[in-house]
C-alpha cells in the first residue's frame, strides 16, 4: 500500500515537471502539421466531393429550405467543411497520440529511473520487438474478452465493472512490461508479475477511469460544432496527459518494486533449518565453514 501512494504522489509532481509538459503537447503540434499538410494536398478535392454527395439526395433540398425559412441558411455552405473535419480529425488524432505514446513511455521510464534509481543494474530483460509482441497479444486478448463479455452487458452492474476491469487488465500489462523491460530480466519481471498483480490491476483500472474523461470534451465538440477546433485539441492533451500520469505510476511502483526485490536477502534459513529459495535474480555459491553450509553471492 505504501508503495502504491508513494509512486501515485511522486507521479503527479512529475507531471508537472517541463519535459513531461513538453511531450503532452506534442499530439498538438503534430495534429497541426498533419491538418495542414492533407489541407493543403486534399482539401479542395474532398470538400468538392462531399458538396456533390450532398447534393445527390433528393432530401436534402428540404433539409436546405427548412433552414432557409428558419433563418439559418448560412449552414448550408459550413456543412460540408463540418462534415469533412469530423471525419478526418478522429484519424489524425488517433494516429498523433499512438506515435507520442511509442515515444513518451520509454522517455518516461529513463526520467524515473536517471531521477530515483540512478543505481538500478538495467537488465535488458526485453527488447522492442518483444514489447510489441506482449502488447499486441495482450490487446488481443482484452479484445477477445471484451467480445466474450459482452452478453453480460446487459446485467446493468456488470457493464459498468467488465469493460474497466479488462482495460485496466491490458493497461496493467502493456504498461508494467514497458517499465520494467530495460531493468528487469524475464524471471525478476515473473516474480514482480506475481506479487504486484493486483495492486497493478488497481492501477489500471483507475488509469481506464481517468483516461474517459476526455470523452466528455470529444461529446462537447461534437455537439457544439464552433468549439471543435477547441475543445478536440484540449481533449487530446488531456488523453495525452492522462497517458503521461499513468506511464509515470507504473514506471515510480515498478521500478521501486524492482529495486526492493533486489534488496531482499539471498537465502535465509528458517528456525526448522529448512533453507528459502533465493531470490532468482541472485548469482548464488554454495561453500562449507565450521560444518555448516553458507550462500554466498557470487561476485563474478
Amino acid at each position: 500500500m505504501n508503495l502504491f501512494l508513494d509512486s501515485f504522489v511522486r507521479a503527479l509532481f512529475y507531471c508537472l515537471r517541463p519535459r513531461v509538459i513538453v511531450l503532452s503537447l506534442l499530439p498538438l503540434l503534430l495534429i497541426v502539421g498533419l491538418s495542414m499538410g492533407l489541407g493543403y494536398f486534399f482539401w479542395d478535392a474532398v470538400l468538392d466531393r462531399v458538396r456533390i454527395w450532398l447534393d445527390a439526395f433528393s432530401y436534402i433540398d428540404m433539409v436546405w429550405r427548412w433552414l432557409e425559412s428558419m433563418g439559418a441558411g448560412n449552414l448550408k455552405a459550413v456543412l460540408a467543411p463540418l462534415l469533412v473535419v469530423f471525419a478526418v480529425t478522429p484519424w489524425i488524432v488517433v494516429a498523433s497520440v499512438l506515435a507520442v505514446a511509442w515515444l513518451m513511455m520509454p522517455a518516461l521510464v529513463s526520467l524515473v529511473a536517471a531521477n530515483r534509481f540512478g543505481t538500478l543494474e538495467a537488465k535488458r530483460g526485453a527488447g522492442w520487438g518483444a514489447s510489441l509482441w506482449w502488447s499486441l497479444w495482450s490487446t488481443l486478448m482484452a479484445v477477445l474478452a471484451l467480445l466474450l463479455s459482452m452478453p453480460l452487458w446487459l446485467i446493468p452492474p456488470l457493464v459498468l465493472l467488465l469493460p474497466p476491469l479488462i482495460w485496466g487488465w491490458l493497461t496493467y500489462r502493456v504498461m508494467a512490461f514497458d517499465a520494467l523491460a530495460h531493468y528487469a530480466n524475464k524471471e525478476e519481471r515473473r516474480e514482480l508479475f506475481e506479487r504486484h498483480g493486483a495492486w497493478m490491476l488497481v492501477m489500471g483500472v483507475i488509469c481506464g477511469f481517468l483516461g474517459a474523461s476526455p470523452s466528455v470534451l470529444w461529446a462537447m465538440g461534437a455537439g457544439f460544432a464552433p468549439a471543435f477546433v477547441i475543445l478536440v485539441p484540449l481533449a487530446v492533451w488531456v488523453y495525452t496527459l492522462v497517458f503521461a500520469f499513468a506511464s509515470l505510476w507504473f514506471s515510480h511502483y515498478c521500478l521501486g518494486a524492482l529495486q526492493a526485490l533486489r534488496a531482499e536477502p539471498a537465502m535465509a534459513i528458517d528456525s526448522a533449518g529448512a533453507t528459502v529459495s533465493p531470490a532468482p535474480h541472485l548469482n548464488l555459491k554454495a561453500v562449507v565453514h565450521d560444518g555448516q553450509a553458507l550462500l554466498l553471492k557470487d561476485e563474478q
